[in-house]
Formats: structure tokens, C-alpha cells, sequence
């Protein structure tokens, strides 16, 4: 039986779709969002029914009948902890990514587009892999504060796609091998793979800055900034996430922008880019320890990961460990598809969104 999926996932400045007839894309489009739109809206959730637009109107374009889906998949958002694999998208679930989040992210938006598609189509709606699926140690969850546990926040779907990717290239299994991925995008998030368990990670605020994120900074010199009075919470929000990085120091979020002065000379432009690199490899160092050195393999990839310039740096302040894999680009739109499928042909089962899940949770 063939299966028409609708993949939908949105970025800080993108919004990308694609359409699947089983395992092959029909077609794809990335609607690149500039900052200066971005910026017109008080928060992400705002953005919903123009980035939806997009979506319905580029089906319309494309003479695509909506009704002719099978399913439509959604990256998954800043969900309270859920388990990896399929969720069906429900009203609670859209609530809570745009009345209740987590945080603020791009990803917030993906489920409520895919569940007012998908129902006015009278298919049926999920997300694959959420960014927050949980599989953390006990050990891995003390930070330092008790009233602030250590949470299951990273680029999940494409991270576990691409660790398996690396395990079949040598002939093995995702559960049988130790690695160690990092995703290199506008937010830079890596996880280690235990025997196919994501057992700990380094979120995007809690190690190396991105293009748009400060990542880890000292906590005392951000408390005070926090209190210097020159500052309400939301812009210290956006200088943590949105206004941070490569667009603090160097005023742009494009890699490529960054790399172009750095061939025309620009030193401050070198030193920051490296930094990045630098920082980077210090997390992946990190992450090693937690399976004592057992590292079978080590994958960049994501976005940025087509800079050889950085992954060279990289490359060479952890090769030591492990071998390392470039695995460049998100690979999120085949992940996605590919866990609908699954559910479709009954070789997954799909979990539903409860609000029981989220008793436990303190936020």
C-alpha cells in the first residue's frame, strides 16, 4: 500500500516541508523566514498562521489535495519529558507547545500546523522523536540545585537518525555501540548513544554557543546582568536565545557570512569562529566520560557541519577519542517520515499524549 506523508518542520528562521509516497520524497520547500519578519512578532507562537500559510499555499501551488494524505508528521517541540517515538498530536498537546511550553522554540509550532492540516484532511496527526524524548540516567538528572533538575532537551530526531546511520556503516546495530552525536545548527546540541539509549547529553544552553544561542555562560556574571536593571526578562531571554553567538559578536547567524571574513582577513571573526569549535569539542570531551572513554564513534552533523573549516578544528582536538564521522545536513525530513511510516504499516505503535504526563513535572 502506498502512503502519502506531509513532513512539516519549523527552524528559528525556516519552515521546511516535504512530501513522501513511502520512503521517497515527492517533493520539498524551505521557506526561509528573514530576521527582519521574525522580528515583527512579540514570540514564536505568534508566528503559527503565517507560517501555516506558507504550508496550504505551496500545497495549493502545487495542486496537492490535502485529502489525498495518509498522515501528516510533525517535529516534535518543547514537550514536557515524553518517550522516544510516535506520539498522535491531540488538543492537549497543542495547548501545551503554545499556551504552556517549556521554552521558546520554533519547534512549538510544528504540531498545531500538522493538527489543523491534518484534521481539516480527516487524517490523522504526529510528531516523531521530540527534541524532549527522555531516556536519561538518574545520575544524569542532578545539576547542583534541587529545585532545578538536569532535563532531556536536544536535537533528538536527527542525532538518533544519524547514530544509527554510523552504526550501519559498520555493519552494526544502534543498540550494540557507544556514541557520542553533535548537532551543528542555528542551536548546537550533542547527546551520547549508550547501547541505543540516549543516556545523558549537553542541551544548547548548557555547552558550546551557536550561531543565535549563548549557550553555557557564568552563571554569577549572568545573575547580575539579570539584576543590573538595564534589562527586562524577555530581552535577557533573547540575548540567551535568538541574540546570542555568532549574531552577538559578529552581528550575523549565517556560518557562511562568517567564514567569508574569515578568509578576508578578519581576525576577531577567526578567534570567535574557533571559539566555537573549540567549545564544541570541549562538550564532545565531556560527554566521553560518561561512558569512561568507550567511545566507538563520534558524528557531527546538522547544518553547519558542511563548514569544513569547523569540523577540521574539531576533527582535530577530539579524533584522540574515537573515530569521527561527518554526517553534514539535518536528515530531519526522512527521520520524520520514516517514523510515520512505520506507525502506518503497524511496525510501531503510537503513544497518546496524556496529561497525567505531565503531574510529575515541576516547571
Amino acid at each position: 500500500m502506498n502512503y502519502k506523508i506531509l513532513v512539516i518542520n519549523p527552524g528559528s528562521t525556516s519552515t521546511k516541508i516535504s512530501l513522501f509516497e513511502n520512503r521517497s520524497e515527492i517533493f520539498t520547500k524551505n521557506f526561509e523566514h528573514p530576521i527582519e519578519v521574525i522580528e515583527k512578532f512579540e514570540n514564536v507562537e505568534e508566528q503559527l498562521q503565517m507560517r501555516k500559510k506558507l504550508v496550504v499555499e505551496f500545497l495549493r501551488e502545487r495542486d496537492f489535495n490535502a485529502k489525498d494524505l495518509s498522515a501528516v508528521v510533525a517535529r516534535g517541540g518543547m514537550l514536557p519529558p515524553v518517550k522516544p517515538g510516535a506520539y498522535e498530536i491531540n488538543d492537549l498537546m497543542v495547548d501545551r507547545v503554545i499556551n504552556r511550553p517549556i521554552m521558546e522554540h520554533a519547534s512549538n509550532l510544528a504540531a498545531p500546523i500538522a493538527y489543523e492540516i491534518a484534521k481539516e484532511a480527516g487524517v490523522p496527526s504526529y510528531i516523531y522523536d521530540s527534541v524532549m524524548a527522555d531516556e536519561l540516567t538518574d545520575i544524569a538528572r542532578i545539576s547542583g540545585m534541587p529545585e532545578i533538575p538536569r532535563t532531556s532537551a536536544s536535537h533528538v530526531l536527527n542525532t538518533r537518525a544519524m547514530a544509527i546511520e554510523a552504526a550501519g556503516k559498520r555493519g552494526k546495530k544502534y543498540s550494540e555501540l557507544n556514541i557520542i552525536v553533535a548537532h551543528l545548527g542555528g542551536g548546537i546540541s550533542m547527546n551520547v548513544h549508550q547501547m541505543g539509549r540516549i543516556v545523558d547529553l549537553i542541551s544548547d544552553d548548557e555547552g558550546p554557543f551557536s550561531p543565535e544561542r549563548a549557550g553555557r555562560v557564568p552563571c554569577r556574571d549572568l545573575i547580575n546582568l539579570c539584576y543590573s536593571g538595564k534589562y527586562d526578562k524577555k530581552t535577557m531571554h533573547r540575548k540567551l536565545r535568538g541574540n546570542g553567538g555568532l549574531r552577538a559578536y559578529l552581528n550575523t547567524l549565517d556560518a557562511r557570512e562568517v567564514q567569508d571574513m574569515i578568509v578576508n582577513g578578519n581576525k576577531e571573526a577567526k578567534l570567535v569562529y574557533e571559539a566555537m569549535a573549540y567549545q564544541i569539542a570541549k562538550g564532545i570531551g565531556e560527554l566521553a566520560t560518561v561512558v569512561k572513554g568507550k567511545v566507538d564513534v563520534i558524528v557531527l552533523t546538522g547544518g553547519i557541519a558542511y563548514s569544513k573549516m569547523l569540523t577540521d578544528w574539531i576533527v582535530e582536538r577530539i579524533s584522540f577519542i574515537a573515530p569521527v564521522d561527518v554526517l553534514p545536513g539535518e536528515n530531519e525530513m526522512e527521520a520524520l517520515a520514516l517514523g510515520a511510516l512505520r506507525v502506518l504499516r503497524g511496525q510501531e505503535t503510537v503513544r497518546e499524549y496524556e496529561e497525567k504526563e505531565l503531574a510529575s513535572i515541576v516547571i
